[in-house]
């Protein structure tokens, strides 16, 4: 039996990671085992210098130095496939998935040097951020997308709680990025030199800026771990958010956009179900 996975599927960045996440957990149910080598040369080509092969890499820590201590094999089927975007982030298998996200998607030594520059210039409290992440744009064509007013609903009632909260706006569309840096002018920021935008089309910035992807691709690798870490998030559904999630490594205080309607975070137990020791 041969124990390696050829990875071919080629989209946008997180799109490839989901995919490659869902053939390693195929193959784990299938053959209860681990794969000897994830071969990805023939992916994420839209991120790629002319003439490079697989540069998985640059963006992961090789999964042969990490060890398997977490990653459960047994009988039960690991439970994700790539269209999970779509799914509640709540009802996720954290506890199955996340070992494995561990192994093949733990962030380079360089990508997490990127995130702790941006964490430094922007002196990131992370406590006191929320983070406004909608993917707009092409986005509309997979799924439904709500209105911008639909987000600020939500950041109003987070900044009644926490008048100490900011936000952080980090959106593909141009207007998304207008419409909250104008509604919260003193308490809002985003990484204005470090993204790209566009003004609202069925296009994606990674056919607009081709050039720049190799670049943008490993800056927004980074700032998707700064948002993973963020107090409060407001997000749609769709690939770059179930890898705020994966990152996260829970869905705790996320407020998600999913086909019509809003899934917000559970409340807590009721003082007479809390157990004090």
């Amino acid at each position: 039996m041969s124990k390696t996975i050829t990875i071919t599927h080629n989209s946008g960045f997180f799109s490839c990671c989901s995919v490659r996440l869902h053939d390693i957990v195929n193959f784990i149910n299938e053959n209860k085992c681990l794969p000897d080598c994830v071969d990805s040369s023939n992916s994420y080509l839209w991120y790629k210098l002319p003439d490079e092969g697989d540069i998985t890499f640059e963006y992961f820590k090789n999964y042969e130095n990490i060890a398997n201590d977490d990653i459960v094999i047994d009988e039960t089927d690991i439970d994700y496939e790539h269209t999970h975007q779509y799914r509640n982030y709540q009802t996720l298998n954290y506890e199955r998935i996340i070992p494995l996200v561990r192994k093949y998607f733990t962030p380079s030594k360089g990508i997490i040097q990127l995130a702790n520059v941006i964490e430094t210039e922007f002196k990131l409290d992370y406590e006191n951020i929320c983070v406004l992440f909608y993917r707009g744009n092409d986005k509309i064509i997979e799924t439904q997308l709500c209105g911008y007013e639909e987000y600020a609903i939500h950041a109003n009632a987070i900044l009644a709680k926490n008048p100490k909260i900011k936000f952080l706006i980090q959106s593909d569309e141009t207007e998304f990025i207008e419409f909250f840096t104008a509604l919260y002018p003193h308490n809002s920021f985003f990484f204005e030199k470090l993204i790209r935008h566009i003004k609202k089309t069925r296009n994606t910035v990674d056919y607009v800026y081709q050039q720049y992807n190799h670049i943008y691709s490993k800056l927004y690798l980074a700032i998707t771990l700064i948002m993973s870490k963020c107090k409060y998030i407001i997000c749609g559904s769709g690939n770059c958010s179930i890898w705020i999630m994966f990152f996260r490594e829970n869905a705790n205080n996320i407020y998600q956009y999913m086909e019509g309607n809003w899934i917000c975070p559970l409340p807590p137990p009721p003082d007479s179900l809390i157990t004090v020791p």
